[in-house]
């Protein structure tokens, strides 16, 4: 994935940035202090968030959450340096409770407040009030990503205002719901990737709107799954479980994270996380910004994955199959016929164009890059191959594209027979049919025992035990339950046999290091996994090269519980979980290389800071605590 720098530096506009200073919060309910302006601020502390207000601005100068109300402090949110003066403020505690008026320095002392600040446990009322000769100044809020990888999740209208109600998520926190008294008002969001920040300003009051009242309430939104409530494992999962959900207002779409690219593949996640989601606020559902970033890509968007240049000659092997379940679970979960009957022309197109890359008939799809061993040459990869796992030679006919295709066809028979095209819905499912009985067959090694990642078009099989190919595989029921135990049993071994214990940073994509000749980044410091040798075996622990990382250890979780192999997969999920509980899997070291990736060791050799793919690895808790109903009628067959 680490072309996806490439593809960012020429997809998303800069704003202004700013210093990042970080706070920290002691444990206190009212407080006046000092902000480091050295201006006299105040701050609220309850046991769902703490926050520091300015002295002479409108402005939190810090804030932190806990959105399940226990009093845990995390990292600052904000940027710590006002960036507004010219205010006078004057405070007003009582019993648990703040109020805080910020008046314009030249208005009368009893002026009606520009804007005044009410906390209470859970909630921030921020109220904007219109006097004559003043011009209202928005409340700013300065993200501070390095520190929180904060993101806004909204709808964008078409003048690049998010609408509300929205939902504020911070990671490792909780979430913010922001509502207002105002109809039709849009918040101003951008970000910028180059030093990440982000921000958000909330209008004024103005002679239209003489009174505007926003309401922000502390919350934590995930699925109501059975046997979690009281058990504190499990808070990691509650807190966390939107943090797939990164919207980028450069895209006014989903992204790896606020400040980063957009990747198509990426969207089957975010839509199957977005299907389990309660409502995030009133008329807001997380399959809504699912939704939207589809609709950007129907109206001939584009997005990595798709044909790029310097990238993709054509679309990834994945690409089309996440699109089209992204659409499934948008039509299926949220029940919008309209949606899907408006735009079945072009999500079917997404389908034809997969299936006509079946050039010789046997059932499997086809990427337009061979994947034969010693293609790619040294350096800076000129094109990409056939997957997420953008820098290891998948090509041809490609065992998770395949695997992803099977599901998509279901979807996409699905959603034809929903709007009564019978002939394109058994068209669909026979096709489907064809794939499954072609791909044991051609993906399964007799000699190792399991299944490869591609067979290229020179008829090789390449087979690095990719953990997370065989598990999808048999997740998605593509082979039966007495192969794909046998494949367990074969995967277990042999990441016993490698030495891989370190269960709390996921598990690495592959147990053997990925020969040179099939490896696409071969950068000179080895730091996206291609190294030297001709074994690649000083770059095995690398990135994408058998680095450890949370991305799609879902699927080797999921394959263990659908197989009835609890505690396998238990002693896997609860390490992560622990992991996720410390934010372990985000931030950078010294060197400015982050969790996402690591050696088994424990070194980070990542490069996103927050890579959203992460955080699928969750929605193994609604699989282990509600078995594989939670994918409808997809996985009644699953692992059979």
């Amino acid at each position: 994935m680490s072309g996806r720098r490439k593809f960012l530096k020429s997809a998303i506009t800069s704003a202004a940035t700013w210093m990042l200073l970080p706070s920290l919060f002691e444990d206190v309910s009212l407080a006046d202090t000092t902000d480091v302006n050295g201006a006299i601020g105040l701050r609220f502390t309850s046991d769902s968030m703490s926050a520091e207000l300015s002295g002479d601005a409108p402005e939190f100068t810090a804030w932190s959450i806990d959105g399940l109300g226990k009093g845990r402090r995390g990292p600052n949110i904000v940027n710590a340096k006002s960036s507004t003066s010219g205010f006078r403020s004057a405070s007003f505690p009582s019993n648990g409770s703040l109020r805080v008026e910020y008046r314009s320095a030249m208005a009368e002392k009893d002026a009606v407040p520009e804007w005044t600040v009410e906390f209470t446990s859970k909630r921030i009322v921020l109220t904007s009030e219109w006097s004559p000769g003043f011009e209202s100044v928005p409340m700013s809020f300065h993200f501070v990503l390095p520190q929180v990888h904060s993101t806004l999740l909204g709808v964008f209208r078409r003048n690049n205002l998010v609408a509300l109600p929205a939902l504020l998520h911070f990671p490792d926190q909780g979430s913010v719901r922001i509502v207002a008294n105002v109809p039709n008002l849009g918040l101003t969001y951008q970000s910028t990737w180059h030093q990440p920040n982000a921000t958000l300003m909330l209008p004024g009051a103005s002679f239209e709107h003489k009174r505007v009242v926003y309401t922000l309430d502390v919350t934590a939104v995930y699925p109501d799954l059975p046997g979690i409530a009281d058990d504190v494992r499990f808070d990691a999962f509650r807190r966390n479980w939107l943090n797939i959900l990164q919207m980028n207002p450069g895209y006014a779409g989903l992204a790896n994270n606020t400040a980063s690219t957009s990747c198509a593949f990426c969207y089957y996640e975010f839509s199957d996380i977005a299907a389990l989601t309660p409502p995030l606020a009133e008329a807001l559902t997380a399959l809504d910004l699912v939704r939207v970033t589809l609709d950007r890509i129907l109206a001939g968007g584009t997005a990595y994955g798709l044909p790029m240049p310097g990238n993709f000659p054509t679309a990834s092997a994945d690409t089309f199959p996440s699109l089209l379940i992204a659409a499934g679970n948008c039509s299926r979960a949220a029940g919008n016929d309209e949606w899907l009957a408006s735009n079945y022309e072009g999500i079917r197109g997404w389908g034809e164009s997969m299936m006509a890359t079946d050039t010789d008939g046997n059932g499997l799809f086809k990427y337009s890059i061979s994947g034969n061993s010693g293609i790619w040459p040294n350096g800076f990869p000129m094109v990409r191959p056939s997957n997420w796992w953008d820098t290891i030679g998948f090509g041809h006919e490609d065992a998770y594209g395949n695997a992803l295709a099977y599901r998509s066809l279901r979807d996409l028979a699905a959603m034809a027979a929903k709007l009564n095209k019978t002939s394109d819905a058994s068209r669909y499912r026979a096709a489907a049919e064809k794939l499954r009985r072609a791909y044991y067959a051609c993906f399964y090694n007799p000699t190792t025992g399991v299944l490869g990642g591609w067979r290229s078009a020179d008829g090789q099989l390449h087979d690095y035990y990719f953990l997370w190919v065989n598990g999808i595989a048999i997740h998605y029921g593509l082979v039966t339950k007495p192969q794909a135990n046998a494949i367990m049993d074969r995967l277990l071994a042999k990441m016993k046999d490698v030495g891989y214990d370190k269960f709390n940073m996921g598990l690495p994509g592959n147990l053997i290091t990925v020969a040179l000749k099939d490896y696409v980044h071969k950068a000179p410091d080895g730091h996206f996994g291609g190294g030297v040798l001709p074994d690649n075996s000083d770059g095995f622990q690398n990135y994408e090269n058998g680095g450890a990382t949370g991305c799609f250890a879902f699927f080797t979780l999921a394959a263990l519980y659908d197989l009835g192999r609890r505690e396998e997969a238990d002693r896997i999920l609860f390490a992560m979980l622990d992991e996720y509980d410390k934010a372990g899997f985000e931030g950078r070291d010294a060197k400015g290389r982050s969790n996402d990736w690591r050696r088994w060791n424990g070194t980070p050799m990542g490069y996103e800071g927050f890579l959203v793919d992460n955080y699928y690895t969750l929605l193994a808790v609604a699989v282990r605590q509600n078995g594989t109903a939670w994918h409808g009628d997809f996985l009644a067959s699953s692992a059979t």
